[in-house]
């Protein structure tokens, strides 16, 4: 008795007064032998009745139970109490109690009662469905727990699909099995999380979703080689964002055809003005100049009005030069003779104006590209070269154009201050997105990069077109 942790006390059958107490009995309620000698459990224990107590030995002392249960609260000598379970068998003409402290029990059921509700709290409120899934190593799969939310996302309770585990897989859209099958399969061999997407059919509402379902595995059980797998995770409905990503997705290609169509039609609209230009006004500048050459020759000899003359002359040649330089940077007319002529022609002309050193190589003599191609390509070389000019602070520029069996590849590097992801970033850096619009939109890739050595390094690859 004195070497057990449960208190025990042995009570005369009759009388019920306290004989005998173990150790662990004296500690916990603070009385020695002698003062429990006089004592009966009536008088250590809270709110319990002698007439509840002679019901309670009623099956011992009459009906030849075993042992009966009592549960009750102890008092100790300085007031203080806690809760008790005893277990009350009858031994000849004693009573024998033995007690077990329930303090740390109850507080352990406390504890856990509030942590379940503080989790039935949070997973009431999620959007999806919480949920466990198991699959043992014999390939049988189960639900162990399922929240509230599976009816509204998947259209059936809890109960069915617990029932019918293999219900959930035939939710899922056919063509979408094979990836949910092998991403369980991954997550199970490498024990890393598990992340699938994929639609759903809600048979009951004729309606598909797409649901995200995320999970973490843990192994509960080995068998061999083979593992008994749990995840626990939650499913999302995935269906408003999905079709937001779609939105955004065409809309985006539908802004980028309506840029390419702009650029189209603006590229258009140039060589017009630049054809106007240079066949309309550029004739009747020349007629000018013709007609003021021979009028010259026929006037007296007037110093006034031969100064006169002569300033009209000399104002209809630059007029004549001012609308060849319209018309080139509207459409320039080198571009008629190809793509690495124009590049080689705006390279010199570049250097000639900036005083930046520019060395043009080709591997190719000519490059046959198509209209569009050609005028885009060199729109984008006009505004790196105008970049450089103004921002690199570069004394040398080299340019590289490449022709490959399957696209155009132009470089464009400088030895200036470089260039930063901030700086391609930036809120007005239009001329950066110009170029890399016109790079898409013949389905192409611009690529802007500092140079480990110093510098920045534009690079475009386009496409050759297969029509």
């Amino acid at each position: 008795m004195n070497g057990s942790f449960s208190e025990i006390y042995v009570m005369d059958c009759d009388t019920l007064y306290l004989v005998h107490a173990n150790e662990a009995a004296y500690n916990n309620l603070q009385y020695c032998a002698a003062e429990l000698a006089g004592m009966t459990l009536l008088n250590v224990t809270h709110g319990l009745s002698a007439k509840t107590l002679d019901q309670a030995l009623r099956p011992l002392r009459t009906d030849g139970a075993g042992y009966i249960t009592l549960e009750s609260t102890l008092v100790r000598r300085d007031g203080t109490t806690y809760p008790i379970s005893f277990r009350l068998f009858l031994a000849h003409s004693l009573i024998i109690a033995i007690g077990n402290d329930q303090t740390a029990s109850l507080a352990s059921a406390r504890a856990l009662g509030l942590s379940e509700s503080r989790f039935h709290a949070i997973v009431s409120n999620m959007p999806g469905l919480v949920y466990q899934f198991l699959r043992k190593h014999d390939g049988d799969i189960s639900f162990p727990y399922l929240s509230d939310g599976c009816h509204a996302l998947l259209g059936v309770t809890p109960k069915q699909l617990r029932a019918n585990p293999a219900l959930f897989t035939e939710l899922i859209l056919p063509e979408d099995q094979p990836s949910y099958i092998d991403s369980m399969t991954v997550s199970a061999r490498t024990l890393s999380a598990w992340n699938w997407e994929g639609r759903i059919w809600i048979e009951k509402w004729k309606d598909t979703k797409w649901i995200n379902l995320r999970a973490t595995p843990r192994v509960i059980d080995q068998s061999g080689e083979s593992q008994s797998i749990a995840w626990d995770g939650v499913m999302t409905n995935i269906t408003q964002s999905r079709l937001e990503k779609h939105e955004i997705r065409s809309s985006r290609a539908q802004l980028a055809e309506l840029s390419a169509h702009i650029e189209q039609v603006k590229e258009q609209e140039r060589a017009r003005i630049a054809r106007e230009i240079h066949d309309d006004l550029g004739g009747n500048l020349t007629a000018i100049k013709m007609a003021m050459a021979l009028l010259i020759r026929r006037l007296p000899d007037a110093p006034e009005l031969l100064e006169k003359a002569h300033y009209v002359e000399a104002l209809a040649d630059r007029s004549i030069e001012s609308a060849h330089r319209i018309a080139a940077d509207l459409r320039p007319s080198v571009l008629d003779f190809g793509i690495v002529a124009a590049l080689e022609w705006h390279a010199r002309e570049f250097e000639k104006q900036a005083g930046i050193p520019c060395k043009f190589s080709s591997n190719r003599e000519e490059i046959q590209l198509d209209s569009d191609h050609a005028t885009a390509l060199f729109r984008i070389f006009q505004e790196a070269l105008t970049n450089v000019a103004k921002h690199a602070h570069a004394s040398r520029v080299t340019v590289k154009l490449a022709l490959s069996k399957r696209c155009v590849h132009l470089e464009i590097a400088d030895n200036g201050r470089g260039i930063g992801a901030a700086d391609c970033m930036k809120p007005k850096s239009f001329g950066i997105r110009s170029m890399v619009e016109r790079a898409n939109a013949l389905g192409g890739k611009l690529n802007i990069s500092p140079i480990t050595a110093g510098g920045s390094l534009v690079s475009i690859k386009i496409p050759l077109s297969t029509s």
